[in-house]
């Protein structure tokens, strides 16, 4: 009976969580890597512009998937998109901590080098891919990057908001202090708009 099972293993965000909390490292891994270019998206734009010159959003994701999963007991599924915005909180704090010390450190007149593959900060629990599909995969990455970057800046929020941290057009609509029609014109826009970018870029 066991192989049925196993052939048929739940992968939504909250199954893979639930075998993860029963010891399951394997199954954390891949939720990481479920919500890690959505998270590596966000972080980028978090940064903003000041704040990437100190870090790479690589390194501030990585952090965050070490934290999470180091505090992962800690976390409680309430509904679908609950663990993104966990992992978004925790990224909230990873960067305040990262340009806190940067700036004490600039102060002491130091050059501080962040984690990097001579100083690793550990094992990364979720990362499962080998460097040759790292970086096809960061590759892609920032040419989506550079398409979010060419935006303007209100379609470039509406498509972070709408698209990579799942808000609906009820929260957005609260965020923005729009009404719900406006945003989701807004979105509407911005996607169109986005997608005329990738076209070019493909030509």
């Amino acid at each position: 009976m066991g192989s049925s099972h196993a052939m048929l293993a739940p992968t939504s965000t909250f199954d893979l969580l639930e075998q993860a909390r029963s010891g399951s490292e394997e199954a954390l891994s891949r939720v990481f890597e479920k919500h890690r270019r959505r998270l590596a998206v966000l972080v980028y734009f978090k940064l903003g512009s000041r704040g990437r010159e100190f870090a790479d959003a690589e390194d501030v994701v990585q952090e965050v998937c070490l934290r999470a999963f180091r505090d992962i007991d800690g976390f409680s599924y309430q509904s679908r998109g609950s663990f993104f915005r966990w992992l978004s909180a925790i990224a909230d704090h990873v960067i305040i901590d990262r340009i806190r010390y940067q700036n004490r450190e600039c102060r002491a007149g130091e050059e501080v080098r962040f984690r990097s593959e001579s100083n690793p900060l550990g094992p990364e629990p979720a990362d499962t891919k080998t460097p040759s599909r790292l970086l096809a995969h960061r590759e892609g990455l920032e040419r989506l990057l550079k398409r979010l970057n060419a935006l303007p800046e209100d379609y470039r929020q509406a498509i972070l908001m709408a698209k990579i941290e799942g808000l609906s057009t009820a929260e957005m609509s609260e965020r923005l202090g729009k009404s719900r029609e406006a945003v989701a014109l807004l979105v509407y826009r911005a996607v169109k708009r986005f997608r005329e970018l990738s076209d070019a870029s493909e030509v």
